[in-house]
């Protein structure tokens, strides 16, 4: 516990000390938001911004878990799919930059480089970190197992998070703010499951996050850019594979899962009934078009993170009494 509480500890000072800092190096070196055209007419005040911040969080939460962590194979696993793309968002980040544009690696890209992280991750996780092909129904004894078709649900559910977290990240604070509310939970799922070194990373995640809100909240200094969000989202899905919790992590990063719908549903809608479900998505911005403040968006989508994160860390603590 008291490593735990010390890594935590160790990532939030780090983020907040070298904050100011790092904003300053991106300011200097002009990396900037590319706002994109067809968004919030208001959000154009935000051109400009430095971005990228996500590396400050992934270095951040990296210093302490190589402190205080064993570096077991559990949170190792997780390591390689948060930095692998971190890195996929850090190309795809640059890109913009060089283009000058809002528009970086093309989707399909960043799906096939994808493809291999979350293959070796996944044959790591079977074979070294301890996980099995069975999917775990929370608060029922008997699972479903799903043997090689693991892999590819794996995938669906690494890819669809680090995108839906990227979905996510489009107001000042509320990718930073949610994904910490979610990967609190996952750090005391790991916790109580015995993991520590992948409670440990959790901690280090969540404490830089926190960290990066300092500077991340309305109005924003600085953005986490494609390099946080992917690899945020797949820090967390990553999370749910080495506890086993997979299932759980649609309600505990539910909020995330209703972004990336809200998206889905008005794709459908317009291609095949030429209408249009929300006045804009992701959902957030439907908000900010029916009139509420960036501000009050922000914090009820926090208290909705908070909801369903404690309620799928009590599902969990019911389930495991039940064992």
């Amino acid at each position: 516990m008291i490593r735990i509480l010390g890594a935590t500890l160790v990532a939030l000072v780090l983020a907040l000390v070298a904050g100011p800092r790092f904003i300053r190096f991106l300011q200097h070196r002009g990396i900037g938001q590319h706002i994109r055209e067809e968004g919030p007419e208001r959000h154009l005040a935000k051109q400009g911004t430095p971005t990228m911040g996500g590396i400050l969080i992934l270095v951040s939460a990296l210093i302490p878990y190589l402190i205080f962590s064993g570096k077991h194979w559990d949170s190792l696993v997780v390591i390689i799919l948060t930095y692998g793309s971190g890195l996929i968002g850090l190309a795809d980040d640059l890109l913009k930059r060089n283009r000058k544009r809002s528009l970086g690696l093309n989707g399909k890209i960043k799906l096939g480089l994808q493809v291999p992280l979350v293959g070796v991750a996944c044959f790591l996780a079977l074979h070294y970190g301890g996980v099995d092909s069975e999917l775990e129904i929370p608060l029922i004894r008997t699972g479903l197992q799903i043997g090689l078709f693991y892999y590819v649900f794996a995938f669906l559910l690494i890819a669809g998070f680090s995108h839906a977290v990227n979905l996510t990240d489009g107001l000042d604070g509320l990718a930073g703010g949610t994904v910490a509310v979610a990967m609190f939970a996952f750090a005391g799922i790991a916790f109580l499951r015995g993991q520590t070194d992948l409670a440990i990373l959790g901690s280090c995640l969540t404490g830089a996050c926190v960290g990066f809100l300092w500077f991340n909240t309305h109005p924003a200094s600085v953005f986490m850019g494609d390099t946080g969000s992917l690899a945020l989202g797949a820090a967390l899905a990553g999370m749910a594979v080495i506890t086993e919790m997979e299932l759980l992590l649609l309600l505990v990063g539910g909020l995330f899962v209703v972004e990336a719908l809200s998206v889905m549903i008005q794709v459908f809608s317009f291609r095949y009934f030429h209408r249009r479900v929300f006045l804009m998505t992701p959902i957030h911005h439907h908000f900010e078009l029916l009139g509420w403040s960036e501000t009050k968006i922000i914090v009820r989508f926090w208290l909705i993170s908070a909801i369903l994160a404690g309620a799928g860390f009590t599902l969990y603590y019911l389930g495991n009494i039940a064992k």
